[in-house]
């Protein structure tokens, strides 16, 4: 599909045969993807900004006793958030509201060409692709906090 990374693969092939490809989604709760998650993408010289215990308890959560069966489901349903999409795209050709995007150049999970994507719909946002992977906020916090307070100092009234 247009504009999806590889890491959505699976989950497509998922939604299509649930049985044949749950053990490839469960290893998306693993401990190494879940690191992975926060780590990969990011340069080196930030690495040291993400805070072991971020994704640590993030791990946590998805270990706790169920929670795998909640994920799976959830992974799941995914497919059918594309169905939205249309609806999303005609409010925003329709209503141009603000828009401010921060994301992460190297992101593996939403890759760039989902920022880029809104260009289409919304010409007159502002993006800002960083030098990031998927939590943006764990490495780049401080750049995005100061694009979000200039943003909202422009567009709130």
């Amino acid at each position: 599909m247009e504009g999806f990374t590889p890491f959505w693969d699976i989950l497509f092939a998922h939604a299509k045969d649930r049985a044949a490809n749950e053990r490839s989604v469960r290893e998306y709760l693993t401990d190494t993807k879940t690191h992975w998650q926060y780590t990969h993408g990011v340069p080196a010289d930030r690495l040291e900004l993400i805070a072991p215990e971020t994704w640590q308890l993030d791990q946590a959560g998805l270990d706790r006793k169920g929670n795998d069966e909640i994920q799976l489901q959830m992974f799941w349903d995914y497919q059918f958030n594309l169905d939205g999409y249309p609806k999303f795209q005609e409010y925003f050709r329709t209503h141009q509201p603000p828009l401010l995007v921060t994301w992460g150049r190297n992101d593996e999970i939403f890759g760039a060409a989902g920022a880029e994507a809104y260009k289409r719909d919304l010409p007159n946002g502002e993006y800002h692709l960083l030098d990031a992977g998927h939590f943006a906020l764990e490495t780049h916090g401080t750049e995005i906090s100061e694009y979000i307070r200039d943003f909202l100092g422009r567009v709130i009234d």
